[in-house]
């Protein structure tokens, strides 16, 4: 069942009888991306939330310098999307891009009242998602804060153990906040420890 995994997903936190479970899975949309297909801009509104079921997503902002920063990746099984403006309605602050061929499921946000109204525990659910989301974003601002390259580099392994060797040392640079060449000195230094 190609929905199995985000039902699974779900599982974690609610549970749905069979009726729930058809009513959720029809309120979603299907998307396949090719690598490198932009799924959002900044300036644009965010109209789904994203759950990754094939693939990789990066989530990303461009500094004045053409600078790329990444914030974050979404695997398999990871819920993404620009939270801020997704809730909101205002403008994207942030570029959403596949970095491997993808599929997605997207939840619109008008279906959002619907799902809140015929399943009520939807809105636990989309609670403990949201604070979850937002203690990681908080973990996430303080390494960059307190932690060296060579500890974020040490976390981001922790975190995207299935990462390292998927996708490119550009990528992984942005996220740490460092240069690929810097990068690529610090891996090297680390084989030798």
């Amino acid at each position: 069942m190609k929905y199995e995994l985000i039902l699974k997903n779900i599982s974690r936190f609610i549970d749905l009888n069979q009726e729930e479970q058809d009513l959720y899975i029809s309120l979603l949309k299907e998307k396949t991306l090719k690598k490198k297909e932009i799924l959002l801009r900044p300036g644009e509104i965010a109209r789904y939330d994203y759950f990754t079921t094939k693939g990789c997503l990066k989530i990303y902002t461009i500094d004045e310098n053409g600078t790329e920063h990444i914030a974050m990746f979404a695997i398999k099984d990871w819920w993404s999307g620009d939270l801020a403006s997704f809730i909101t309605q205002q403008p994207a602050k942030y570029f959403i891009q596949a970095i491997e061929d993808s599929e997605v499921l997207l939840m619109p946000k008008e279906n959002y009242d619907l799902l809140f109204e015929k399943i009520p525990k939807f809105e636990r659910f989309y609670r403990i998602l949201y604070q979850r989301s937002l203690v990681s974003h908080i973990q996430r601002s303080d390494q960059n804060i307190s932690l060296n390259a060579e500890d974020r580099y040490r976390e981001f392994l922790k975190k995207y153990p299935s990462l390292r060797n998927r996708i490119s040392q550009k990528n992984i640079a942005a996220y740490l906040g460092v240069t690929p060449e810097f990068l690529s000195l610090l891996r090297k230094k680390m084989t030798l420890l």
